[in-house]
């Protein structure tokens, strides 16, 4: 099956493709209070993969990997995440501000 015509190669993954981000209510071990962090769900050849952005109070961004992101250090999945939000604002997505 081909490729989706949005498909790309990232962080050495191929026909890697990103859904729009979503917020999504998280608790951490750290916090007693429910935050919000943004959910980034990829597919690729390789497999699907979530990149979850954490940004509690403190200020410390916090990356979490699932799936194909799994295991990867901070510095790596910061990197897939920027270069997949550069892609959408590259196609013109139009994200909402929320609050």
């Amino acid at each position: 099956m081909p490729a989706p015509e949005n498909a790309h190669e990232i962080a050495g993954l191929s026909g890697v493709s990103a859904q729009a981000l979503a917020r999504v209510p998280i608790r951490t071990r750290s916090a007693s209070v429910t935050v919000s962090a943004w959910r980034l769900e990829v597919t690729s050849d390789q497999g699907p993969g979530t990149i979850v952005l954490v940004e509690p109070p403190s200020g410390e961004a916090h990356y979490r990997g699932d799936g194909i992101f799994l295991g990867w250090e901070q510095e790596r999945l910061a990197e897939a995440y920027a270069a997949l939000r550069a892609r959408e604002e590259e196609a013109g997505l139009d994200l909402p501000q929320l609050g």
